[in-house]
């Protein structure tokens, strides 16, 4: 199971967090959001798939920031259809089949992984994501609230019971040190859980993430599902 830290700002903080070696750091390009990014993003281990988060913004907009950071994911975390997605991840193909109508993307080991955010809260109507199947790597299922994540309260989990499909998914919203029985007991289900993403309940302020809480969610993950 991959753990993925999101909503990262502030450039001692986002280094401090990568020696904890998340598999995922998560970066959003949302002004509206208190987690915007606009730095530099400093040189990380590269077993770390740095990863853009967008709402709503044109392909263009994505592959410019991909460009500049190196992305290796990519979140898309707003009203975005199956045929956006089918052009983006035709975007990213093009990596190593470029071809002169579809926008140069570089990446450092020229695999772009694409999830498409879905929010929950008491309910779901899992047909939604049929469109979406074969086009997006993972779902992120995330708590539905105010705000465009980062709301600080965990959905309904047991709605994921009823889950379809084989494409895996990733499980955010509201989760901190609290959850990790509830995250111990869906990971002995059958569902196909990609990962797990961590924001708002591990920070000291927006987008400054507490270290010493982190690296206790790892230790007692870690022993029974190698977080």
């Amino acid at each position: 199971m991959k753990l993925k830290v999101c909503g990262m700002k502030y450039q001692e903080n986002i280094e401090a967090v990568a020696k904890l070696q998340p598999d995922y750091l998560g970066f959003i390009f949302y002004e509206k959001s208190p987690r915007n990014f606009e730095g530099e993003i400093p040189v990380l281990p590269s077993t770390i798939k740095k990863t853009g988060v967008f709402v709503d913004v044109t392909i263009d907009f994505i592959v410019e920031k991909v460009n500049k950071h190196g992305f290796k994911a990519v979140q898309l975390h707003g009203n975005e259809n199956a045929e956006y997605c089918k052009e983006l991840k035709n975007v990213f193909i093009s990596l190593n089949r470029p071809h002169r109508s579809l926008r140069p993307v570089r990446s450092d080991n020229n695999i772009i992984e694409l999830f498409k955010v879905f929010s929950i809260k008491d309910k779901f109507d899992f047909d939604l994501l049929q469109p979406y199947e074969g086009i997006v790597d993972y779902f992120l299922f995330d708590t539905k609230g105010k705000e465009k994540g980062g709301n600080g309260y965990a959905f309904d989990w047991s709605v994921l019971e009823g889950y379809p499909s084989t494409t895996p998914f990733i499980l955010s919203g509201g989760i901190g040190l609290d959850e990790v029985e509830k995250i111990k007991a869906i990971l002995t289900t059958d569902l196909p859980i990609h990962g797990i993403d961590v924001n708002s309940k591990f920070e000291i302020k927006p987008g400054l993430k507490d270290i010493k809480d982190i690296k206790e969610f790892k230790k007692l993950l870690s022993v029974d599902h190698k977080l």
